[in-house]
C-alpha cells in the first residue's frame, strides 16, 4: 500500500444478515470516497444490496468484533476513516461537520461524536442511550481496535477530539424481540469473557446487580423521563443483567 490519500474518507461497515439496515447505512455514505464491507457469510441480501454502492466487499468468517473492524481497517486506503456499524447511519449535520474536520491543517488524530437510538418509536434522549459518545473517526495509522468478544472500543494514539452532531442508531429493530435476541447472543459472550477473568457466581450478585442496574438506567440515567421506552430499556437492561450471571453460573456448574 502506498502513501494514504490526505484529507480523504474511507468508511469501515462490518456486517451480517443486515438486509433490513445496510440500505439505510450506505445511502448515508454516498459522499465518502471509499466504502468498505466485511461481511461475515450473510445468508440473506446484505451483499446484493452493498454491491449497489461498493465494489469493495470482502466476505470472510466471524472472527470477533475487533478482530473483523481491523480487518476492515487493514483495506482503508485514505488517511480517515469512519467505522459504522450496518445499524448505524450518518446525519446530514453530522456528515457537514465531518467534511469541515479532516481538511483542517491541524486536527486531532481521532474524533468522538455522539450517537442517538431510535427505539420503541421514538428517539431516546436518556436511560444511558445518550449521548453514548463514540469513538468512530480517525486517522487511519493512528487507530486500533482492541477488547474481548464484546464492547470492543477503538484505540488511538494521539489527541481526541469531539464532535458536536449526532450519529444516528437504529437499534434491536426498534423492537423488544430484536434486544432479546441482542440480550442472549452477547450475554453469552460476556459470561465467557467474566469466566476466563476468574470471575464466579455468586448467589448475592444475581440478586443485587440487575436491580442495580435497573435503578441506574431509570433513575440515575433519567430513564424515566423517555416515558414508556424508558422504563422498557430499564427492565430490558437489568433482565440482560440478571441472564448474564446464570450463565455464568452455569459455566461452572
Amino acid at each position: 500500500m502506498g502513501k494514504p490519500l490526505q484529507n480523504r474518507l474511507s468508511a469501515c461497515i462490518i456486517c451480517h444478515n443486515e438486509e433490513k439496515n445496510i440500505k439505510r447505512c450506505l445511502d448515508s455514505l454516498k459522499w465518502v470516497h471509499d466504502i468498505i464491507v466485511v461481511d461475515s457469510m450473510s445468508s440473506d441480501r446484505t451483499v446484493e444490496i452493498a454491491k449497489g454502492y461498493t465494489d469493495r466487499i470482502f466476505q470472510r468468517p466471524w472472527p470477533g468484533y475487533a478482530a473483523q473492524k481491523n480487518f476492515a481497517l487493514s483495506k482503508a486506503e485514505t488517511d480517515w476513516v469512519l467505522s459504522l456499524d450496518a445499524d448505524e447511519a450518518v446525519s446530514k449535520a453530522l456528515r457537514d461537520e465531518i467534511s469541515a474536520e479532516i481538511v483542517k491543517p491541524e486536527t486531532p488524530d481521532g474524533y468522538r461524536m455522539p450517537r442517538r437510538s431510535f427505539y420503541q418509536g421514538r428517539w431516546i434522549n436518556h436511560s444511558g442511550y445518550y449521548p453514548d459518545r463514540q469513538l468512530r473517526l480517525f486517522k487511519r495509522e493512528k487507530g486500533r481496535w482492541v477488547g474481548g468478544r464484546v464492547h470492543e472500543r477503538m484505540a488511538v494514539e494521539g489527541r481526541i477530539g469531539d464532535l458536536k452532531q449526532d450519529l444516528r442508531h437504529y437499534p434491536y429493530g426498534g423492537s423488544i424481540s430484536g434486544q432479546l435476541e441482542t440480550v442472549n447472543s452477547f450475554s453469552t459472550l460476556l459470561s465467557k469473557d467474566m469466566y476466563d477473568q476468574g470471575k464466579r457466581f455468586h448467589l448475592a450478585l444475581l440478586f443485587s446487580r440487575p436491580l442495580f442496574k435497573f435503578l441506574e438506567v431509570y433513575v440515575l440515567k433519567r430513564g424515566f423521563m423517555d416515558g414508556l421506552p424508558g422504563l422498557i430499556i430499564a427492565v430490558s437492561d437489568a433482565y440482560a443483567m440478571f441472564v448474564r450471571y446464570v450463565k455464568l453460573r452455569e459455566r461452572g456448574v
